[in-house]
């Protein structure tokens, strides 16, 4: 039975191994070093014997209780008139006394006690010293413990350091904690009972339900007053509920313990940090929104503009139409061939010519006054279109803030990104050259007199005259040469109704042309400019990835984690 017995429980350290490593795994991920360290701390010492770890105040008789308690005639730590405690005292079982530095603030005592074969003894700096580092190097030791030790003096066992100490412990890593009034040599009975009542309506304060306390005396222990010191007590308690062979699975139920704070803590941090994530998708939504909606908008302001085009256009050509129809008359053509010759009249090459410049010249003018009323909307809306993503930006929600307590390395990489996108959006609103038309390239001051001088958003109603105007003129100078020739072959009374089907033809042509021109190159220049103030979020799309993949990995590993705790202490709770 004990073959099996010690074999369960190699298998129990093993599986509580694995565990910590999937939560070392975690911190590294998190890029949480403290809890990184302390992790892998916890898996070094799975095998470590079950620890007490005795804190209190400077002067309280820390050391003279754990040499009280260990019931030797030699002071294995060292008691000083002064608190000059400055370093960790680590106690563990060695065939032979020793005493090692491991570093300049840990030192370990080795010592051939039948008990610390089961337990070891760590004796700590005071919580009230003034040196910084002593407090963090106890902290460090208190995921590892198995036991607290709370020394007080008997005379006054309220001072606010061990107490605040106290709810560090209590909060951050829910150990178990024994209360010791240690000098109780020092205090009349009454009086020693006063203040045990006072520790434990303190206690109970704190959130310790039914706190343990014992009153002892180490010089009464040491002088051989063994009925008198309180050590009796104390003994009977670790005997009967720590050693005796129980205290390698106690400390198996204390890791999964530590296991289960660890992971439960990463898990609490992580609901703010999944708002952050739906803050974040909602934000990048309300930009898509704002971009989507405003170009909308553009192009149906694009649509009215081309269709007002179009409306002139017609009307422009419909006239020239009545004109060259009422010109080609038989006798008009007769007269104006006959005067030609015969008088100063212009004949019909000439007055197909004016007709012809007199056409170019209305249908450029007033199409281009078109354009340049219409281009007004659509500037304003696309530069909108900037201010509004520009404008949420501003106001994007923080709620993980960068010093959190278990994500504040995400908050700080997300702060950056948020300020980098800030200030690079900035810069893209000032620089004319990002509402450039494709094609214009660097060159666009060129193309455009002044427009660099507009800055940023504000040329974007000189650009937008520039390209529509470029297409006006492309569009009707192909239809006016078409004309031209068809014009060109025309012979007095001849042709009339070739010639007057041609130009149609041609101007129906032209139609087609401008409306599918004009309508292209504002639609490709919004989608260009929508398309530009998007990509200014790569970074900030490509953090969003990676935290959906993050929060999914963590929330799985998670529940991974509880399961396999949870199986543990079920296991060794039936061996116990």
């Amino acid at each position: 039975m004990q073959l099996m017995f010690d074999s369960n429980l190699k298998q129990h350290q093993e599986d509580i191994k694995d565990i910590l490593l999937v939560l070392h795994d975690i911190t590294k991920k998190i890029g949480h070093e403290e809890l990184e360290h302390t992790v892998g701390d916890l898996c070094d010492r799975v095998d470590d014997p079950y620890m007490f770890v005795i804190v209190g105040e400077v002067k309280a008789g820390k050391s003279s209780f754990i040499n009280a308690l260990l019931d030797t005639e030699k002071e294995i730590c060292k008691v000083a008139p002064s608190p000059m405690t400055d370093t960790i005292q680590q106690i563990v079982y060695g065939e032979q006394e020793s005493y090692t530095s491991i570093s300049e603030y840990l030192k370990r005592i080795t010592f051939p006690l039948d008990i610390l074969k089961e337990v070891a003894i760590v004796d700590t700096p005071g919580t009230n010293t003034i040196v910084d580092y002593h407090q963090e190097i106890t902290e460090g030791f208190i995921p590892s413990s198995d036991l607290i030790v709370f020394v007080f003096e008997s005379k006054n066992p309220y001072r606010e350091s061990a107490w605040k100490f106290l709810e560090f412990i209590k909060e951050e890593w829910r150990k178990k904690i024994i209360f010791v009034l240690q000098q109780k040599d020092l205090m009349p009975d009454n009086d020693l009972q006063i203040n045990i009542d006072g520790v434990r309506q303190q206690a109970i304060k704190k959130g310790i339900t039914q706190p343990t306390i014992f009153a002892v005396s180490a010089k009464q222990e040491l002088e051989g007053l063994k009925e008198e010191s309180g050590f009796v007590d104390i003994r009977n308690y670790i005997t009967e509920n720590i050693t005796g062979g129980k205290a390698p699975y106690l400390k198996l139920l204390n890791n999964a313990e530590n296991s289960l704070t660890i992971n439960d803590k990463i898990y609490q941090g992580l609901d703010l940090r999944k708002l952050q994530y739906e803050k974040d998708i909602e934000f990048r939504g309300d930009i898509k929104t704002i971009l989507d909606r405003q170009d909308q908008k553009t192009k149906k302001q694009i649509e009215i503009l081309v269709e007002n085009l179009l409306a002139k256009y017609d009307a422009i050509a419909k006239k020239y139409e009545s004109e060259l129809d009422e010109g080609f008359a038989f006798t008009k053509m007769l007269r104006r061939s006959f005067k030609s010759i015969f008088g100063n009249e212009k004949g019909v090459k000439q007055w197909l010519d004016e007709l012809f410049k007199n056409l170019e010249s209305e249908l450029n003018t007033k199409l281009r006054e078109k354009l340049q009323d219409g281009v007004i909307d659509i500037a304003d809306n696309i530069q909108d279109m900037a201010k509004l993503v520009d404008a949420k930006i501003k106001t994007s929600e923080t709620v993980l803030k960068d010093n959190h307590e278990i994500y504040a390395d995400i908050a700080e990489k997300r702060a950056n990104v948020l300020k980098d996108l800030q200030r690079a959006f900035h810069d893209f609103m000032k620089k004319s050259e990002n509402f450039y038309a494709d094609g214009m390239g660097s060159d666009g001051d060129k193309i455009i007199p002044n427009i660099a001088a507009g800055g940023g958003a504000a040329v974007i109603g000189l650009i937008l005259t520039a390209v529509t105007n470029g297409a006006i003129l492309d569009v009707t100078g192909g239809i006016l040469t078409a004309v031209g020739l068809v014009f060109a072959g025309v012979s007095v009374g001849m042709n009339k109704r070739k010639v007057m089907n041609q130009y149609s033809s041609e101007i129906m042509a032209g139609r087609l042309k401008i409306e599918e021109e004009v309508t292209e190159k504002l639609v490709d220049y919004t989608e260009n400019i929508k398309q530009k103030i998007d990509s200014n979020f790569f970074a900030f799309d490509q953090l969003l990835a990676e935290e959906q993949e993050m929060i999914n990995y963590l929330e799985e590993k998670h529940i991974e984690v509880k399961s396999g705790i949870t199986a543990i202490k079920e296991k060794v709770n039936t061996l116990l």
